[in-house]
C-alpha cells in the first residue's frame, strides 16, 4: 500500500505544482469528457504528488500531439479517484500504490475498473534523515535508536517529543501506528501537502537541521537534498493488514495503472497507447525534476521528454 500505501495533473493551461501525496476532494468535478462514447478525449485522474503530475504531463501530451485526443484532468485524492474511475467520471488513474480493498471491490468484483499493467516504477516509503546528520550520528539509522536521538527533532509542534513529518493529512499512512507500536518517543506533525513538506526539509537541510520524515521514492528531491532511509523492523507479507497493530516497515511497491472498464474495452487507441505506457524511475525523475525545480510548465517538461526521448514513446503507440 502507498501508505500513499501513497502512493495522476491539472489541465496542462493551468497545471502547477499540487500540494501532497493528497488534495481536496474533487471527485464531484466530473469531466463533461470522461467516458465520453465515439469521442475522442481522455480524462485522467490527477493525484498530487510531482511523480504522479509527471505520468499525466507526458501521457496528455503525446495523446494530444501523437493521437489527436483532447484531454481534461481531474484533482482526485487517492481513494476517491477509485470511486471516479468506477463511476466513469474519469477515464484513467496512472500511478497506484496499492489499495487492495478497492481493488477486490471494482476489479475483481464489480468489474468497472480493469488493470492496465504497470508502470514500470517500483515505489517505497519510509522514514529518512538528512545524509549529514547520519555523517555525525551513524547509529541513527536504525530505528533501534532514534529514542536516544528523539531530543534533536523536537519542534513547536512536537513538543517535547521528537517530530516525525508527514506530509497531507489525506495520505494513508502507517506512521502513527508506528510510533504507537515501537514505543517511539515521537509525535507525527503534518506539512500539510507534499510542497510544504519539500519547503521545510529544503530550509532544514540548508541550515543543516536534524529532521526525521515520512518520504517516498522516486522522488526528484533526492537529487538536491541527500537523504538515509532508517531501517524500520523488516516488512512481511501481511505485517499490515491491521492498520493499528502496524508494527514493520512499508514495502515496495510496482506502481499499476487502472482504466474504467467501458473506457478499456471501447477507448481505442487512448485506451491501447495507456495500457502501453511504461516508463523507468529515471525518466518519471527526470520529468518532475524539470517541473518541481526547475518550473517548468508540465507542458513544456513533457516536451523536453519526448523531444528526448522518441525511442521510448514509439513504442507505446505502435
Amino acid at each position: 500500500m502507498r501508505v500513499r500505501t501513497a502512493y495522476s495533473v491539472a489541465a496542462a493551461t493551468s497545471l502547477a505544482l499540487l500540494s501532497g501525496c493528497g488534495a481536496a476532494d474533487m471527485t464531484k468535478q466530473a469531466s463533461p469528457f470522461a467516458n465520453a462514447q465515439g469521442a475522442k478525449t481522455v480524462t485522467l485522474s490527477v493525484q498530487s504528488w510531482v511523480g504522479a503530475q509527471a505520468n499525466v504531463a507526458v501521457a496528455q501530451y503525446l495523446l494530444e500531439h501523437k493521437l489527436g485526443y483532447r484531454v481534461d484532468t481531474v484533482q482526485v485524492d487517492e481513494v476517491p479517484a477509485w470511486d471516479a474511475l468506477s463511476q466513469g467520471r474519469v477515464d484513467a488513474i496512472l500511478e497506484d500504490w496499492g489499495h487492495p480493498d478497492q481493488e477486490k471491490r471494482y476489479v475483481d468484483d464489480k468489474k468497472t475498473i480493469t488493470r492496465a499493467g504497470g508502470l514500470g516504477v517500483t515505489g517505497h516509503i519510509g522514514w529518512y534523515v538528512p545524509t549529514y546528520l547520519v555523517k555525525q550520528h551513524p547509529d541513527i539509522t536504525n530505528w533501534k535508536n532514534l529514542n536516544k536521538y528523539s531530543s534533536l527533532f523536537r519542534t513547536a509542534e512536537s513538543g517535547s517529543k521528537g517530530q516525525l513529518m508527514d506530509g497531507s493529512p489525506s495520505y494513508v499512512t502507517n506512521d502513527k501506528a508506528l510510533v504507537t507500536n515501537l514505543k517511539l518517543d515521537y509525535q507525527v506533525v503534518f506539512a500539510g501537502s507534499e510542497a510544504a513538506q519539500i519547503t521545510q526539509m529544503k530550509q532544514f537541510a540548508k541550515e543543516k537541521k536534524p529532521f526525521l520524515t515520512y518520504w517516498y521514492a522516486p522522488q526528484w528531491l533526492f537529487k538536491k537534498v541527500p537523504m538515509t532511509e532508517v531501517e524500520l523492523p523488516a516488512y512481511k507479507e501481511g505485517c499490515d493488514a491491521d492498520a493499528d497493530k502496524v508494527a514493520c516497515a512499508y514495502p515496495h511497491t510496482p506502481l499499476q495503472k487502472y482504466l474504467n472498464t467501458d473506457f478499456a474495452q471501447r477507448g481505442g487507441k487512448a485506451a491501447a497507447f495507456l495500457k502501453k505506457f511504461k516508463w523507468t524511475t529515471e525518466d518519471q525523475n527526470e520529468v518532475s525534476l524539470m517541473i518541481a525545480d526547475q518550473k517548468m510548465s508540465p507542458a513544456d517538461a513533457a516536451k523536453k521528454w519526448v523531444d528526448n526521448h522518441p525511442a521510448t514513446w514509439k513504442a507505446w503507440l505502435s
